[in-house]
């Protein structure tokens, strides 16, 4: 192990100071040029990936680290904080109050409630805007403009007129620069200003009432998904704790609306919309809607139909307000004990926008001829119950129509703070064939052993809090995070497979040896159905077994393994079908798709 980390630690260095070198002379060349933000052409000279690139100083700016744990005790100051690096930006924070916005949290389901409430809207004819987190492949994911991610002219533009305003002040202000998701919070509030947007769906970040997005004042209507435990360092460890952080959203006069709640955080929120001043409503089954057909949905897995119905009482609720004559001077809706929503007629534009929602890597399927990929983000104990649902009910579809045998293949990685033997042990029954286990890299760069050529410069390290303040990387690439370090990560991936080794009866086995192919690292194995790989892209192509044609690209280097690993591989190439399951982590999951659908890397 220590070689393999090692080699991952040189491919980090290698990657990481040219790349430094450049960026920080340009921004010395920008901040001695620049004496207003205004006098832009030379701005637009630089390209996105040096956007991306200072962006990504923002993680590992060592005063934002400081700063962000001396927020944490004191949490308040995060939103003081917030507010004036909106000020320094150039933003009041009124002018927010123009975007109409539909702010959303929850802890699982809010992203795809945001998207099923953005695609109904913008069925209305509505230019919308859509912030979420984290992104799966580039940034750019983040910040939409009528569902699609804003392109890169415009990314960068907006990027270098917003990043200058901050650098141009920062002597004034002790040196400090808002940290990674501050930045883009700031940027998509600016960007949907420039765009002019009729309205904009916010997601939080994580929790709630001191989230950086809960700078908004007047959101036109609030929404709380599924509630559950996650991120407990911060929220709190209990869920009427996390219930209280998430009703922190709710403004004085704004109509919330949650889905059903356990008991204990329903009083929660109930407390919290009569301290705030605001009515709660509870949405009621999506089977209540007055339909005449069954209601079809753009997302798989029977969990989505609590979102799909927060979507149609968010979206309803602005479209009421939108149609006001004057929706200014509307009379606050004020708390008055929590009512059940009222179940409508949705209209053909909300039938059709459920039906037509589109929401990457949750509850995602792919099928690449004889290999199907089955990609759901769940992270929490909560959302893999609903990802072990979904896939018990759509994998024997598949294998009904397979033509023969199926090997099923779990890809898992989970890190931060999860539980992982619980979500491990909920997936037991799905009996997988082989279990496999990487890092959240999505390629690891070594040198081939004919003419040393190189792999692509692109070791990506990801990390679930990927939205959390605290994120931390030094790379141009959209995916990388070097806030764990190699050890951490690879050590965490052999204590997974250790527990699906204990939670399949398999019991203690020393460590087999580490060395694959002519000396190289990569692959550590104890078990003929037990693996881990030191990246996502050799995992996917051990799995694939060369019968993916997209991950046959030659431009991917294939990394050597040993005659004794491809042995086992026997299964995989004799099998009429591959089901694989890729699953832990929204941003191993992303780090699969960079592989799987190049359409994303455009």
């Amino acid at each position: 192990m220590l070689r393999l980390i090692r080699v991952l630690e040189r491919v980090r260095a290698c990657s990481e100071v040219p790349a430094r070198n450049r960026l920080w002379t340009k921004v010395t060349e920008l901040s001695v040029r620049l004496s207003s933000t205004k006098a832009a052409p030379r701005l637009r000279r630089m390209d996105y990936q040096d956007a991306v690139c200072t962006l990504n100083t923002l993680q590992t700016n060592a005063s934002a680290l400081e700063q962000v744990k001396r927020e944490r005790g004191h949490p308040q100051l995060q939103l003081q904080a917030m507010r004036g690096f909106l000020q320094r930006a150039g933003l009041k924070v009124d002018e927010l109050d123009r975007l109409n916005i539909i702010h959303v949290t929850g802890t699982k389901g809010k992203g795809s409630t945001c998207a099923f409430t953005e695609q109904i809207l913008r069925n209305y004819g509505f230019r919308t805007g859509f912030y979420s987190s984290p992104h799966l492949v580039q940034v750019r994911e983040r910040i939409r403009i009528n569902g699609q991610p804003i392109g890169k002219e415009l990314f960068t533009k907006y990027f270098w007129q917003v990043y200058c305003r901050l650098e141009e002040t920062k002597d004034a202000h002790c040196g400090s620069m808002p940290a990674y998701f501050r930045f883009l919070t700031i940027l998509a509030f600016h960007i949907f200003l420039q765009e002019k947007v009729d309205l904009a769906v916010f997601e939080v970040g994580i929790g709630g009432a001191y989230d950086c997005t809960n700078i908004i004042r007047r959101p036109w209507v609030c929404g709380v998904s599924s509630l559950g435990i996650d991120h407990t360092s911060i929220l709190g460890d209990t869920i009427e704790k996390i219930a209280w952080q998430k009703g922190g959203i709710f403004k004085p006069g704004v109509p919330a609306f949650t889905v059903k709640q356990p008991d204990g955080p329903m009083k929660v929120l109930q407390e919290r919309a009569e301290e705030i001043g605001c009515s709660l409503s509870v949405c009621p089954d999506l089977e209540e809607y007055q339909s005449e057909a069954s209601l079809r949905l753009g997302l798989a897995g029977h969990h989505q139909r609590s979102n799909a119905s927060l979507a149609l009482q968010l979206s309803h609720t602005w479209l009421q307000r939108h149609f006001l004559t004057d929706p200014v001077s509307s009379s606050p809706v004020e708390f008055s004990g929590v009512s059940p929503a009222q179940a409508f007629h949705p209209s053909p534009a909300m039938i059709k926008g459920l039906a037509e929602t589109e929401w990457p890597g949750r509850n995602q399927t792919l099928k690449h001829g004889p290999v199907t990929y089955f990609l759901d983000g769940a992270h929490t104990t909560r959302s893999m119950q609903a990802c072990v649902c979904w896939f018990s009910e759509i994998a024997p579809q598949h294998e009904r129509n397979a033509g023969g045998s199926v090997v099923r293949v779990l890809l898992f990685n989970a890190t931060g703070e999860r539980d992982c033997a619980a979500m491990l042990k909920l997936l037991v029954p799905c009996l997988f064939d082989f279990a496999v286990f990487c890092p959240n890299i999505t390629e690891a760069i070594a040198t081939c052993n004919a003419g040393k050529r190189r792999f692509p410069p692109s070791s990506c390290v990801r990390d679930p809090d990927a939205e959390d303040d605290m994120r931390s990387s030094q790379s141009i690439r959209d995916q990388q995070n070097f806030n764990v370090s190699v050890e951490n990560m690879l050590t965490r991936c052999l204590d997974n497979q250790q527990s699906w080794r204990v939670l399949n009866g398999q019991g203690e086995k020393p460590e087999a040896e580490l060395l694959i192919g002519g000396g190289l690292p990569l692959v550590a194995e104890r078990h003929s159905h037990t693996l881990v790989f030191p990246c996502i892209l050799s995992a996917l192509q051990w799995i694939s077994q060369g019968r993916d044609s997209v991950l046959s690209d030659p431009n991917k280097c294939v990394i050597p393994v040993k005659p004794s690993i491809n042995a086992k591989a026997a299964p995989l190439r004799e099998a009429v079908n591959i089901h694989v399951l890729i699953t832990g982590s929204l941003h191993l999951v992303g780090g699969a798709l960079k592989h799987l659908d190049p359409a994303l890397n455009s």
